[in-house]
């Protein structure tokens, strides 16, 4: 929404109103370029700040997948290590209970 200049009253009588309407369309076509080249530097901002933040995902999905791969691994030994002890313990009973039942 651009905001288009006006000048006073009294800058068009002093300077007349062919300057003046001169001077307000320059001020008015500054106006517009700056705009224009805000708008321009503000997308390349934007696409450099969306570049990084996409590497800095893939960076983080990648740490985490990797700890996720950690943490499954630890999870599978010690899920051995319980079933282990368990059968170790159902053998032990096994064998106390038919010991027991040879006598």
């Amino acid at each position: 929404m651009p905001v288009t200049a006006k000048l006073s009253r009294k800058f068009y009588e002093k300077l007349g109103d062919d300057i003046a309407t001169e001077l307000v369309e320059w001020f008015n076509q500054v106006d517009a370029s700056y705009r224009s080249d805000l708008r321009d530097f503000n997308d390349a901002n934007f696409a450099r700040f969306d570049a990084k933040l996409e590497q800095r995902l893939a960076e983080t999905k990648a740490d985490l997948r990797h700890e996720i791969g950690i943490a499954r691994a630890d999870l599978l030994k010690w899920m051995f290590r319980y079933w282990l002890g368990s059968v170790a313990a159902n053998v032990a009973l096994i064998i106390t209970v038919v010991a027991l039942l040879r006598r």
